[in-house]
């Protein structure tokens, strides 16, 4: 990414919760084939609307328009630092929010194609941790690319990264989930 280029500002909600026999659940979305990012799998979220008083509110709002978590419902257990995408120009601000109980997950059918509601322990059992070469898109400089394996799905990229940085610290207990 040139320096000079501006990056958008967007944000994105890391929603977890404690399921019914306490075990640790992530939500992530497949997003719907148009866009940029179509059909990745990804965290809630989107760019900053003129309306957003906070970066906070983006990830609230996006949230609750993708997959339908009402503001209520959403304790923010954190703000993560700041991460850049590498071939898109975003500069993504997630929040790690716990989803309370119970919530009716409602798919914005334009922009979601499915939610994905992960075990955390079956995402990083197994060594599911694996890289692929390309993945990136980026002929003119292939690079091995790490990614969650996620059934027959991979996330990689910007989600990959916040996610990778996030699990051993929520598996360590620094966050009451």
């Amino acid at each position: 990414m040139p320096a000079n280029k501006s990056m958008t500002e967007a944000s994105v909600l890391v929603p977890v919760y404690r399921g019914s026999s306490g075990e640790l659940r992530l939500i992530l979305i497949r997003r719907s084939d148009n866009g940029v990012h179509g059909g990745h799998l990804a965290f809630p979220g989107g760019k900053r609307d003129a309306g957003d008083r906070s970066m906070l509110d983006t990830a609230l709002r996006e949230a609750r328009e993708e997959i339908g978590i009402p503001e209520d419902r959403i304790e923010i257990l954190a703000e993560l630092p700041p991460t850049e995408t590498r071939t898109t120009g975003f500069r993504v601000h997630a929040f790690l929010g716990r989803v309370i109980q119970p919530v009716a997950w409602k798919r914005n059918e334009r922009e979601i194609a499915q939610i994905m509601d992960l075990s955390v322990t079956e995402l990083v059992d197994g060594e599911v941790l694996d890289e692929d070469v390309g993945l990136s898109g980026d002929a003119s400089a292939p690079r091995r690319t790490p990614y969650y394996r996620v059934g027959d799905d991979q996330l990689w990229g910007l989600s990959f990264r916040i996610l990778h940085g996030v699990i051993p610290r929520l598996l360590a207990g620094e966050w009451k989930v």
